[in-house]
């Protein structure tokens, strides 16, 4: 099977375009580096011909809410179009479990508009909804610290390996679409303001995570459940933060 990996050289999409490749299908990793450019429909006619599966990873290079919003859904828009000219039979997309509950986020509005172009298109699809990367730790404590403190919510998460998404896409890209949405989570259930400083800890930074129920993430004050699945029986990763953090603690100098 050819499969098409859209933002196929970045974190997710790499790890996923490899795995696609050892378990021997052709996998293309389209980004706008190798002349796919899926905003302004650049090589999507070439890289799509032959296409079975299309995988969307992509993500905005700008958080802004109108830009972020206007990528999600101009990307889509040619995107789909694209797919239904060349007959693919299967869009896979990468989309935030709870992105529908916090409507207060321009990037969290972006992709649900993103999530309804998919739904209301002609290609057979599955939405991939995933919770927080663990490889964003830092740049969840980055942005709630000032001097030696960073203050965070204390609200539930459920957060998942790269490595883990990119496996859960493979075997969703291998199967047949749902036309519906499958979450997925790591292993663990815990308050993000322990999980910050846990990781903080383990990698040696002397950062102290104070707990604040009304600490903005990303500028939006959390529910306890805003974060994490709200489906029945979501798809749960195997590599928990203990056996993450092993692989990605720095080494001593």
């Amino acid at each position: 099977m050819k499969f098409v990996v859209i933002g196929g050289t970045g974190l997710i999409g790499s790890k996923l375009v490899t795995l696609l490749r050892q378990r021997g299908h052709e996998a293309i990793a389209a980004s706008p580096k190798s002349g796919v450019n899926a905003l302004t429909g650049e090589g999507l006619a070439e890289a799509l011909a032959g296409a079975d599966v299309v995988v969307d990873v992509a993500n905005s290079p700008s958080f802004e809410s109108r830009a972020v919003l206007d990528f999600f859904e101009t990307s889509g828009r040619n995107l789909l179009a694209a797919e239904a000219q060349a007959g693919v039979r299967h869009h896979v997309a990468l989309s935030v479990v709870g992105a529908h509950r916090l409507p207060g986020s321009g990037y969290m509005r972006a992709k649900h508009a993103q999530e309804k172009l998919i739904q209301a298109g002609t290609v057979p699809y599955t939405i991939v909804q995933a919770t927080q990367f663990f490889e964003f730790l830092g740049a969840i404590a980055q942005g709630n610290t000032e001097g030696n403190t960073t203050r965070l919510s204390p609200a539930t998460v459920q957060p998942i390996a790269a490595d883990d998404v990119a496996e859960a896409l493979a075997d969703v890209a291998l199967g047949a679409p749902v036309n519906g949405t499958v979450e997925i989570a790591g292993p663990e259930r815990v308050g993000l303001a322990p999980l910050v400083q846990r990781y903080l800890t383990a990698i040696g930074d002397p950062r102290a995570v104070v707990p604040d129920a009304q600490a903005p993430y990303f500028g939006l004050v959390l529910e306890d459940a805003s974060l994490v699945p709200g489906g029945a029986t979501p798809r749960i990763g195997k590599i928990d933060f203990e056996r993450w953090i092993a692989a990605h603690r720095p080494a001593s100098p």
